[in-house]
């Protein structure tokens, strides 16, 4: 199993990453209020989001994580709106109709995920990112297929869901490593008319 805590203390994974692209791009057209990031790591979107007008609360089995996550919001004016919680995921105990925006990046939690979108208000907004299962060599990533998502695994799960973005595809990442990444964006809402957020596509 992998030490999360000795990775993050190395420098092993990066420890003031960059927010997830498609996410960045939807957070103005997004509500406000109240945010969950589940296996928040070092803080890629809860930082973000509590610099965005946020109430975070960050969630991670990662002491070490944590920390670097509550640093980096002391750093940038933040702390006050970012709440950090140690807890194991596959137990945690969601709060059902709490959140407007929940985020997953890079964390296989599909098991939860009628959990997870339980605790979404009404209109509530879940972006989720994760690796890929492929017959493509790739680089960046869990080595083998368990803690990846099959193909449409993901989009059928969120089925209940208004889905307003979907992909999934090969991406170079900037140290030249090759991923295998699927990404969603969908609101908790029903009914054949709705509004949809205008947002740019540029197909990141």
């Amino acid at each position: 199993m992998t030490d999360w805590d000795e990775r993050f203390r190395s420098g092993d994974y990066p420890q003031d990453p960059e927010p997830a692209p498609l996410l960045k791009r939807y957070v103005e057209a997004l509500p406000s209020g109240r945010a969950l990031d589940v296996a928040a790591g070092t803080g890629r979107n809860a930082v973000f989001l509590a610099e965005a007008g946020y109430d975070v609360e960050a969630l991670d089995q990662s002491r070490e994580g944590l920390r670097i996550t509550r640093e980096r919001a002391r750093d940038r004016g933040v702390a006050d709106r970012l709440d950090c919680l140690q807890v194991d995921v596959g137990s945690h105990d969601f709060t059902r109709d709490r959140y407007d925006l929940i985020t997953v990046s890079f964390f296989r939690a599909v098991d939860r995920l009628p959990d997870i979108v339980e605790a979404l208000a009404d209109d509530g907004v879940l972006f989720y990112e994760h690796h890929l299962r492929s017959t493509d060599e790739y680089e960046a990533g869990p080595s083998g297929d368990r803690y990846r998502f099959g193909a449409n695994e993901l989009l059928h799960a969120a089925l209940d869901l208004t889905v307003l973005a979907f992909d999934a595809k090969t991406e170079r990442r900037d140290d030249g490593r090759t991923a295998m990444r699927t990404q969603l964006v969908a609101r908790n809402s029903t009914g054949q008319a709705q509004s949809y957020p205008e947002v740019g596509l540029d197909g990141r």
